[in-house]
């Protein structure tokens, strides 16, 4: 099981393609704010209410300075037609071979339905302008997440 990030400790760098096939690292994003989010599935219902949330809320994100970044095992493919489908503007990266999901700890032992399962663990990592984690938040709820980050955020 991988372990989970503190506050404070460095973010671990990723490079990963987008719904389009190009590359996104959290290093081109230094000097900003980063929400990065890991998802179990596109097209999925839980995973689509959150990414239409993030979305929504993207300019309102972007104005106080936060870039977001989802994070999902899936292909970039998939990525696109997720994005296509529900009108994402968010950007959506895949790791199919889920390395940076367990480097985040987002990816291990869950509770899904009553058994326990191994697979991606809904999470919000912010990471500051330095490269810390500012915040690590995992096992978070799809519906009402983007509002709480926002709220905790002071935005």
């Amino acid at each position: 099981m991988s372990e989970r990030l503190q506050p404070g400790d460095t973010a671990p760098a990723f490079t990963l393609p987008d719904a389009d096939g190009n590359e996104v690292s959290l290093a081109a994003h230094k000097g900003r704010k980063v929400i990065v989010y890991f998802y179990p599935a596109a097209l999925t219902p839980g995973c689509t209410k959150q990414a239409c949330d993030f979305t929504d809320n993207l300019e309102l994100l972007a104005g106080a300075g936060y870039d977001v970044i989802g994070v999902s095992p899936d292909k970039p493919e998939k990525l696109a037609k997720f994005r296509e489908k529900e009108s994402l503007k968010v950007t959506l990266v895949g790791d199919p071979s889920k390395e940076v999901l367990e480097a985040y700890g987002a990816y291990g032992e869950k509770k899904l339905y009553g058994k326990t399962v191994t697979g991606v663990i809904r999470s919000t990592v912010v990471v500051d302008e330095a490269g810390k984690v500012e915040r690590a938040l995992y096992n978070v709820k799809a519906t009402g997440h983007v509002a709480k980050i926002i709220k905790d955020l002071g935005i």
